[in-house]
């Protein structure tokens, strides 16, 4: 589970409007706003070098962050949507909801794959396709999964691997209720051609 929360620094934005959205962006800024929890909503702007390596480290959209603004509570958001410039591809405003710890939200969790060795499908030379590298999930703000782990532990060739397969923490349920693939272990090629 996820217990570390980063920190998301960031300020008041004075104004509101795309007067001071420019504003902010000449200085450096990328304007943002907070909405949700039952309060009002709070214009803030993030430092623009700062967002952007939180950008490049990826995973930005699926993580819990405490956001830490002067003069105000520190409270747990999530981004629900970055703009970016058209051209130049870089962010231009954020927008984050708070959450408590109690809020269902939908993410997109990361599958990883263990037990690679203890396949007797992968040893004989089939071949592992990943249909679904993540899978959104409904989960508790307080209890958010790194990743979700599949098992390859005695999976032969042509095994299905389904998401109702897969153990999931508690709590958590996929947002779509079939029973989707996740991966497969597919024949190697030369068997394929034989049969």
């Amino acid at each position: 589970m996820a217990n570390e929360i980063p920190d998301l620094v960031a300020e008041v934005r004075t104004g509101t409007g795309k007067g001071a959205a420019r504003q902010a962006r000449r200085e450096s800024y990328v304007p943002g706003i907070v909405y949700g929890g039952g309060k009002n909503p709070l214009p803030i702007q993030i430092p623009y070098n700062y967002l952007l390596k939180r950008l490049k480290a990826g995973r930005f959209l699926s993580t819990l962050f405490n956001l830490k603004v002067e003069g105000h509570d520190d409270v747990r958001v999530i981004c629900r949507g970055v703009q970016r410039d058209v051209v130049k591809d870089l962010p231009t405003h954020v927008d984050l909801m708070r959450l408590r710890r109690t809020s269902r939200i939908n993410l997109f969790i990361h599958v990883n794959f263990i037990n690679h060795e203890q396949s007797p499908g992968l040893k004989s030379g089939g071949t592992l396709t990943v249909v679904r590298p993540e899978v959104e999930l409904e989960v508790t703000a307080g209890d958010i999964p790194e990743q979700v782990t599949v098992d390859l532990a005695g999976k032969q060739i042509g095994d299905v691997i389904h998401i109702r397969d897969v153990p999931l923490p508690e709590g958590v349920v996929p947002t779509i209720e079939r029973n989707f693939v996740i991966a497969n272990i597919a024949a190697p090629s030369g068997l394929r051609a034989e049969s």
